[in-house]
């Protein structure tokens, strides 16, 4: 088996033995917490760029099943992990991971000591690094790691949503329009809209105003996504346009580029949210989620205007919006709600994949807030909620 080498910007190295292909790759450092869910990880979109580490120290146990896939390829940049299943253990498997790596084209690293690695990225935020089974020289891969870009500042998007527009439609009658903006969409947030009886379009990221109204949808979902959230800047003019108009969920990037249609900045998270078991309290009914994360950006709550109330603000153009979400281990805003308008947010993954399923309910809610807003029954999330008896 080769050897491998991974190196961090700040200088740091460690060695180990190469479990992909043969290469070498750029990327931002980052860790995920999840004890299980690899290749919903590997495929999901929003890690385009990234180099990830699992921090659970046996990865690859279950194998591969194209069922669990999030998308049509592994999307990672490199893939580091402590120790690498190569006989999968599960009946469903339809394949190995180091396999699966090897034929999409990814370097990746096992007997790294990842307790050590995500202590750094902790103590010194995600930065760049180079994964190589090619240069084992460190100087070497430091120089290009260096001179190549951060996340901060880089547009991703354009290269993991679709190029031309594509509908999917439920297998039953169709009940509603939702006309998504895919940044680099996963496919369980697809099932999911599909599976509130929506025929969903999916549009490019940088599809106009016009051109949603022009499919006369019932709402607009904004997806997730790789890459700083201050670059999309087409998808942040369509959804402000389009606010009020319609209603409008966001998760992720999606939840970002909303607070930016409403006014807000977005900055960069020390070293992110990646992992399958984060506190998130739903602040109006007092419940907490243990939520699926995947997000090294964030909504800067208090510069969406001037502060009316606890969590709340006044926009320039958007009535008032509420922080609905927040995290407990550093009090990141994880979700928005706009209190005069039908649009709300939130900034980690309903969908579950991989994850727990606490807020799966948000699918749902989108549905009744898009029918409620058509019969006209309700003007904003909050309008339909109270008069549900739910806050």
């Amino acid at each position: 088996m080769a050897d491998a080498l991974l190196v961090l910007e700040d200088g740091t190295v460690f060695r180990g033995r190469s479990v992909g292909a043969t290469g070498t790759v750029l990327g931002e450092a980052v860790f995920n917490t999840g004890m299980t869910g690899y290749q919903e990880v590997l495929t999901d979109p929003s890690y385009r760029g990234q180099i990830v580490a699992m921090t659970a120290a046996h990865v690859g146990n279950y194998g591969m099943h194209p069922d669990h896939a999030e998308s049509d390829a592994i999307q990672v940049a490199g893939f580091v992990v402590r120790e690498m299943a190569h006989r999968p253990s599960s009946w469903r498997s339809q394949g190995s991971l180091p396999d699966a790596l090897r034929d999409a084209d990814v370097v990746a690293i096992e007997d790294v000591d990842t307790r050590r690695l995500t202590r750094r990225i902790r103590e010194h935020g995600a930065m760049r690094a180079g994964l190589s089974s090619e240069i084992l020289d460190a100087d070497a891969l430091l120089a290009l790691v260096r001179e190549s870009p951060s996340m901060a500042g880089r547009e991703l998007v354009s290269e993991v949503g679709v190029r031309e527009p594509r509908i999917v439609r439920p297998d039953g009658d169709v009940r509603l329009r939702i006309a998504a903006l895919d940044l680099g969409m996963k496919r369980s947030m697809i099932t999911g809209l599909v599976g509130l009886g929506a025929e969903v379009h999916l549009l490019p990221s940088n599809t106009s105003a016009d051109a949603v109204r022009a499919l006369e949808p019932d709402g607009l979902f904004v997806s997730n996504g790789p890459g700083d959230p201050a670059t999309v800047e087409a998808a942040v003019a369509t959804t402000a346009a389009l606010l009020g108009e319609v209603p409008v969920f966001g998760i992720c990037l999606g939840s970002q580029l909303l607070g930016r249609a409403m006014g807000a900045s977005t900055y960069k998270l020390a070293f992110g949210h990646r992992g399958i078991n984060q506190p998130v309290l739903r602040r109006r009914e007092g419940v907490v989620e243990i939520t699926s994360h995947n997000h090294g950006f964030a909504v800067d709550a208090t510069t969406l205007g001037e502060r009316t109330g606890e969590h709340r603000y006044r926009t320039a153009s958007h009535g008032e919006v509420e922080v609905s979400h927040v995290n407990l281990n550093d009090d990141v805003c994880e979700g928005l709600v706009a209190l005069d308008l039908p649009a709300f947010s939130v900034q980690y993954h309903p969908e579950a994949a991989p994850g727990p399923s606490d807020a799966h309910y948000l699918f749902d809610r989108f549905g009744e807030l898009m029918l409620a807003v058509r019969e006209g029954r309700a003007r904003s999330l909050v309008d339909l909620e109270q008069k549900a008896g739910v806050a």
